[in-house]
C-alpha cells in the first residue's frame, strides 16, 4: 500500500510537534542555566525575569532528525546532496556559534566572522542569489543577506513569541511554495515541515508569558536556514508572467520578511538619528514601542503574526498568480507596514 505524501508530512508534522514539547519540557526541567547570564553582565533585556535559553536546541535536534528522515524514507537518495550538505554544516556552524554566545557571551567580531563563514558555506554548496550578470554582485549580495538576515532574527527576539511566530510565517510560505512547485517530497519541504512542527512546540513555551527564550542558539540557526529559505523560495524564485522580474523578487522578499525586515531598518535608522551605535541593544524595537503604546505582549505577538501571514499570502500570490494589480497592491502593504511602524516609534505617547 502506497502511503500519500501529504499524509507523511502530515504526520512528521505532529511528530515534531510532540518531540518539540516533550525535549522543551525536559530541557526546562533540568537545564535552567543556559543562557542565564551574570546579572552583572552589560546586556539589555525586555523582560526583567532571567529564564533559560534553551529553544535553539528542540530546533537543530529536529533539524537533524528531519535529515535523517530525508535520507531514510524509502524515495530518497543515499547521500546528501552537495546543497542539503551546505545547509546542514551552515546551520550547524550557527547553531554552536549560538550555543557559545548563551553560555559564554562571545564577543561580537566572532559572531560576525562566524557568519560570514556561514555565507560563504552556503554559497560554495550552491545556494547563491542570482540577479546580477557579474556572479560576485550576486556572491557578494548573498553574504550581506545571509548575515543581515541572521541578526535581523536575532535582534526580532526582543519580546514572548515575536521570532517564532514571524518564522512560522516564513516556513509556512516555504510550504506552500514547494507544494505548489511539486516539490511535496523534497528534502527542503521535509526540513520545512519539521521545523514548523518543532517550532509549533516551542511556541507553548514562548509564547507569553514566556517560559524559556530561544536564545542566540535558535535564533541563529534560524537566520541561516530562513535566509537559505529566502534565496531559494524569494530572490531566485521565477513568477508567473511578471511584468518586472527583479522588482517582483524583491517586493517577495520584502513580503515574506517584512517584519524582521522593518523592525532592523527602523532600529538602525532610529538609533543613528539619536547619534547611537545600531550595533548596541535597547528597548526601542517596533514592538517594544508597541507595548509603550498600551498594547499587551501577547497582542503585540498576534498582531505581527496577522501582519507576517498577510504578507506570505500576498507574496505566494505574486509567485503563482502574477498581475501589476497584485504587485501594486504588495508594494503599497510593504510600505504601509513599514510607516505604520517606523512612525509608531517616533510619536511618544501623551
Amino acid at each position: 500500500m502506497k502511503i500519500s505524501p501529504h499524509l507523511i508530512l502530515t504526520l512528521s508534522f505532529f511528530a515534531c510537534f510532540i518531540f518539540s514539547v516533550l525535549i522543551n519540557f525536559i530541557l526546562l526541567k533540568f537545564a535552567q542555566t543556559l543562557g542565564i547570564r551574570n546579572k552583572d553582565a552589560n546586556q539589555v533585556r525586555w523582560n526583567p525575569k532571567h529564564k533559560p535559553s534553551l529553544g535553539g536546541i528542540s530546533f537543530y535536534f529536529i533539524f537533524l532528525f528531519a535529515i535523517i528522515f530525508s535520507l531514510l524514507k524509502p524515495t530518497g537518495n543515499l547521500g546528501l546532496s552537495l546543497e542539503s550538505a551546505g545547509l546542514l554544516i551552515a546551520c550547524t556552524l550557527a547553531f554552536l556559534m549560538g550555543l557559545a554566545d548563551d553560555a559564554f557571551n562571545t564577543q561580537p567580531l566572532l559572531k560576525f566572522i562566524t557568519q560570514i563563514v556561514c555565507a560563504i558555506v552556503i554559497i560554495v554548496s550552491g545556494h547563491s542569489i542570482s540577479i546580477f550578470q557579474n556572479q560576485y554582485l550576486n556572491y557578494l549580495l548573498t553574504i550581506i543577506w545571509i548575515v543581515g538576515i541572521m541578526n535581523s532574527i536575532n535582534m526580532l527576539d526582543n519580546m514572548d513569541g515575536i521570532t517564532t511566530v514571524v518564522s512560522i510565517c516564513v516556513l509556512l510560505f516555504g510550504v506552500a511554495a514547494n507544494i505548489s512547485l511539486f516539490n511535496t517530497n523534497s528534502v527542503s519541504n521535509i526540513l520545512c515541515i519539521c521545523l514548523l512542527g518543532a517550532l509549533c512546540g516551542f511556541l507553548i513555551f514562548n509564547f507569553h508569558p514566556s517560559k524559556m527564550f530561544m536564545g542566540d542558539t535558535g535564533s541563529q540557526f534560524l537566520g541561516i536556514f530562513l535566509g537559505t529559505l529566502g534565496i531559494n523560495y524569494c530572490w531566485n524564485v521565477t513568477p508567473c508572467c511578471p511584468p518586472v522580474y527583479n522588482l517582483h523578487n524583491i517586493v517577495i522578499v520584502c513580503l515574506v520578511f517584512l517584519i524582521p525586515l522593518t523592525d532592523t531598518f527602523t532600529v538602525i535608522i532610529n538609533r543613528m538619528r539619536a547619534g547611537n551605535s545600531p550595533f548596541i541593544g535597547g528597548k526601542d524595537h517596533t514592538t517594544h514601542h508597541l507595548f509603550f503604546k498600551g498594547i499587551t505582549e501577547k497582542k503585540i505577538a498576534l498582531l505581527y503574526f496577522f501582519i507576517a501571514l498577510i504578507a506570505i499570502i500576498l507574496a505566494y500570490q505574486l509567485v503563482f498568480n502574477s498581475t501589476l494589480l497584485l504587485l501594486i497592491i504588495s508594494i503599497c502593504y510593504v510600505l504601509l507596514v513599514f510607516a505604520a511602524l517606523f512612525i509608531n516609534t517616533i510619536y511618544k505617547k501623551v
